[in-house]
């Protein structure tokens, strides 16, 4: 059940030159406040900070709670003339940055985790609001970049090239990484903080500064981020223009994706856009790591301990009402389990007690598990994709379907709420292959593991994919070159929830971008091979032999 007191406890704010009172909710304001950013709704807020100063002439992005449609900002974005002059001022910055050494990097970086530390909370209540995660992943995410603010710090001491031998007699061959320059980071509204984090910090200590063009959405998250990171860079030495942020629509991130000044970017978003942005970098040739879309799979085996799969097939499948490019978007049961394990699944969809079902309710409630939809678009997307399953011949198989309606459940019809479903399409529906950003889980059985891969690999889309078993034969299948084609590939782990430890990345339709740790960091650095003669000879690789003696 969702409170209602989430709905009408209010503040009064007056409108600026109107005898009208502008409400805003006691939350929204408590949280706006906390991170200084501005709770009169009919101010704009300048969304392009070039280093200097906040400005922003541009479009106007309206930022909404998605759990009550209340407006909480009004930002306004950069033009195109003021994101060129941002992304020139992030060139400077990068000059200065480069011939910084890197263990100052990662102490610039160490900076930023406990500004970020400090506001940890604030951050992740921002996050509940204005994306509309629950409470626990909201801090979660903040979490997650203060986590890779430890590992950037450690690699700036870490990071290095290699030395090679070389045929000829007294040379050495050296492969040595530089700073690219200037990274350009295009976020989704699904992480507003966590995704500027993987990409801003790895890129701040290879040597690079960055600008940020967050999803027109989620704006007050990379507002209030910015603003924690300016006075960091600033009390160091550096030019803030090396976290440049410019908020804005499609025009600014096209501005973005087509400057030469840029040498990489990193975009995460939908397949559709992905491919746009890929043939536009490529065309000027310069470096992408894209990470698009994902259509993943859990795979429950005969073997499978059925407790800890339901466990994690729950929090995929649901968790951000299914708003994650990890998101379990397709559940492939063995013919033996198949029934018990469905019968385990839809108890628990279809529960209403109290402490025994998935809540659905005020992101900001501890308690709550699912939150809404991010956006009308979301919801309406979601309503299409399960009235074509069903008019295709396939069924829903929970009890409940559909919007939460105004009244229900204590629900305003101004908020994004939908049900979580469980649903068996025809085998041969165009879903299977579509990612549906929306709380969907598809069910199909198979006979053998070798089926069930075939399935998992059959998608255009390789990001995420788990498999449950007891059976170390299995397990090496799936982990093998037979096995699963994507680039998460678990073992009685659900498909979401990664760590930063690890390369985070898809393959195929998803892009084939890695981020975070692993070796993501040596794809923002330009490599150089250089061989290195210490003799008074001039030997030819190869045997070769020119003849001529200076």
């Amino acid at each position: 059940m969702l409170p209602k007191s989430i709905f009408r406890s209010s503040l009064p704010l007056p409108l600026r030159g109107t005898s009208q009172t502008r409400y805003l909710s006691t939350r929204a304001f408590r949280i706006l406040s906390s991170l200084d950013l501005p709770t009169d709704t009919s101010q704009q807020i300048p969304g392009c900070f070039d280093g200097t100063s906040w400005k922003g002439s541009g479009e106007e992005l309206v930022s909404r709670c998605p759990a009550t449609g209340e407006v909480l900002g009004r930002v306004r974005g950069a033009s195109i003339e003021e994101t060129q002059s941002a992304i020139q001022a992030s060139h400077e910055a990068a000059k200065l940055i480069r011939r910084t050494p890197a263990p100052k990097r990662g102490e610039i970086v160490r900076q930023i985790r406990e500004a970020l530390l400090s506001k940890v909370d604030e951050l992740g209540d921002l996050v509940s609001l204005e994306m509309g995660k629950i409470k626990s992943e909201g801090r979660g995410e903040v979490v997650e970049f203060i986590d890779i603010c430890d590992y950037a710090t450690g690699l700036s001491r870490s990071m290095k090239g290699n030395v090679l031998p070389s045929e000829r007699p007294e040379h050495v061959i050296y492969e040595n990484p530089n700073p690219l320059g200037v990274v350009g980071i295009l976020s989704a509204f699904n992480f507003p903080v966590a995704v500027y984090g993987w990409n801003m910090t790895i890129a701040l200590v290879t040597g690079n500064s960055t600008i940020w063009k967050p999803a027109p959405s989620t704006p007050l998250a990379s507002i209030a981020v910015t603003k924690l990171i300016q006075p960091v860079l600033e009390r160091n030495g550096v030019p803030a223009a090396a976290a440049a942020l410019v908020c804005g629509g499609v025009d600014v991130g096209k501005t973005v994706v087509g400057s030469e000044d840029i040498p990489l970017i990193s975009f995460t978003g939908s397949e559709k856009v992905g491919k746009e942005v890929g043939k536009a970098v490529q065309d000027r040739f310069g470096k992408t790591i894209l990470e698009l879309g994902g259509n993943n799979a859990v795979i429950v085996d005969e073997d499978a301990d059925l407790g800890l799969a339901l466990q994690g097939v729950l929090f995929a499948a649901v968790g951000t009402a299914g708003q994650r490019c990890t998101s379990t978007r397709r559940l492939l049961l063995h013919k033996s389990i198949s029934s018990d394990f469905l019968s385990r699944l839809l108890k628990i969809y279809d529960s209403t007690h109290p402490t025994n079902q998935l809540l659905v309710g005020d992101p900001l409630e501890p308690s709550t598990l699912i939150g809404p939809l991010h956006n009308l678009a979301a919801v309406e997307k979601y309503e299409n994709t399960l009235a074509g399953i069903t008019e295709r011949g396939g069924e829903i198989l929970t009890l409940r379907s559909g919007r939460i309606e105004g009244g229900e459940f204590g629900v305003e019809d101004k908020g994004n709420w939908v049900w979580p479903v469980v649903v068996r399409p025809s085998r041969d529906d165009p879903c299977w292959n579509e990612e549906t950003f929306a709380p969907i889980l598809y069910v199909r059985e198979f006979e053998s593991i070798e089926e069930a891969i075939e399935i998992n690999n059959s998608v255009p889309q390789g990001l995420s994919s788990s498999l449950f078993t007891s059976s170390v034969q299995s397990m090496g299948k799936w982990l093998g070159p037979d096995g699963s084609d994507c680039g998460i590939v678990n073992v009685n782990v659900g498909t979401s929830g990664a760590e930063i430890g690890a390369g985070f990345g898809g393959n195929k339709s998803t892009g084939w971008g890695r981020e975070s740790g692993g070796d993501a960091w040596k794809q923002y650095v330009r490599w150089s091979a250089a061989t290195v003669n210490y003799s008074s000879k001039m030997p030819l690789a190869q045997g070769v032999n020119f003849g001529i003696q200076a």
